[in-house]
């Protein structure tokens, strides 16, 4: 988004019972998600294993543990073309991710973001895809690439799906 989006903070406990804890504390105006506070951006570089909600044809939310990568200021969603999730992405491009610290539940972040553009492996740029794959391969498993997980029994294809971010909410402290 050119006008950029909120992030919504909210009031946390990790210095004690306070009023209005777990309540909107502040909110306030960002052009990027480099402009979250240093806890919360540790969140998107470190390979924590985030859960993605996107909605189903029955309209639930259908949430999925996945490797998390954003860049440029994108969240970017790359799966397999031939899983549901990727039509139903399409025809809801309204997407959350919720980032939680494995080493505290109490040091959160989530994303509500929409989808821009989408990437094809198998079309011109598609290397891109591939290369993105791979990136975040070594960065969750410390392995060089090519990312290992492919379907034997199919010719996997990935897709990109990069995402504008709309909102941000941020609970605790590492």
């Amino acid at each position: 988004m050119a006008d950029g989006f909120t992030i919504a903070n909210f009031r946390h406990v990790a210095h004690g019972l306070q009023e209005g804890q777990f309540a909107v504390g502040e909110k306030r105006r960002a052009a990027s998600l480099y402009d979250l506070p240093p806890i919360y951006r540790q969140l998107l570089d470190e390979p924590v294993t985030v859960t993605l909600a996107v909605t189903g044809p029955d309209g639930r939310p259908s949430l999925t543990p996945m490797w998390f990568d954003h860049a440029d200021g994108e969240v970017l969603v790359n799966t397999a073309s031939h899983r549901n999730k990727c039509q139903w992405i399409r025809d809801n491009p309204r997407l959350s991710v919720l980032l939680v610290n494995p080493k505290n539940p109490y040091h959160w972040m989530q994303i509500k973001c929409t989808v821009r553009r989408e990437l094809r492996e198998w079309e011109e740029g598609g290397e891109d895809v591939t290369r993105q794959l791979d990136r975040i391969w070594t960065k969750y498993t410390g392995q060089p690439g090519p990312y290992a997980l492919r379907d034997p029994k199919i010719d996997e294809k990935r897709v990109l799906f990069f995402c504008g971010v709309d909102h941000v909410a941020t609970f605790g402290e590492p």
